[in-house]
């Protein structure tokens, strides 16, 4: 109950200003909550904090955050997954069959990519060089379309293989969470090395 109360000033303290600066608070805030624990005859281990504990707490907190990551990515990838895969490729196997039906899904999902590659160059530091010419950005449109073309071969051979909707959108998913991971690790890799 006291730890409530703890709770409470604090948030009070805080709304009103009384704490100085957020580490100042967050200071305040920690050695209360330690007080209480010790006076509480709290132990580590009450306290989730044992060193028998740990790897559990890293496996499931892992397996939690990957589960997280996961179902955004895959929510961020099932719009364009059902419009190339689901839709265009189902209707284009009934009209033309599985090789033209995923030349065709493949190049308007290339051509989809246009839009995001020219809003990204503006705000890639890596591409900006390329991006100032003409030139440079109708290069960088055209290997956009080439990638996300052949991105669109291998989920069109993952749908038509698996005969399920699951597989392309998955390997769509990590496609874009692992895209988006090298990308975050090369930038700030960049940094820490031009900081040497």
């Amino acid at each position: 109950m006291l730890a409530v109360g703890v709770l409470v000033l604090f948030t009070v303290a805080r709304q009103f200003g009384l704490l100085g600066p957020l580490p100042v608070a967050v200071g305040l805030l920690t050695a209360a909550l330690i007080l209480v624990a010790w006076t509480g005859g709290l132990t580590l281990a009450d306290l989730g904090l044992g060193w028998r504990d740990v790897p559990a707490g890293l496996a499931y907190g892992a397996g939690a955050a990957g589960f997280v990551l996961l179902v955004l990515l895959v929510a961020a990838a099932i719009p364009a997954t059902f419009a190339f895969r689901g839709v265009l490729l189902g209707s284009g196997l009934k009209l033309w069959g599985p090789w033209r039906a995923s030349l065709v899904t493949s190049v308007l999902f290339g051509l989809w990519h246009i839009a995001p590659t020219l809003g990204t160059m503006s705000d890639n530091h890596e591409f900006k060089g390329a991006a100032a010419s003409v030139a440079g950005q109708v290069l960088l449109v055209l290997g956009a379309i080439a990638v996300t073309f052949a991105a669109g071969l291998i989920f069109c051979w993952l749908r038509l293989k698996s005969g399920s909707l699951i597989a392309p959108v998955m390997a769509h998913a990590a496609t874009d969470g692992l895209a988006l991971t090298v990308a975050w690790f090369t930038v700030h890799h960049a940094h820490l090395l031009s900081g040497w």
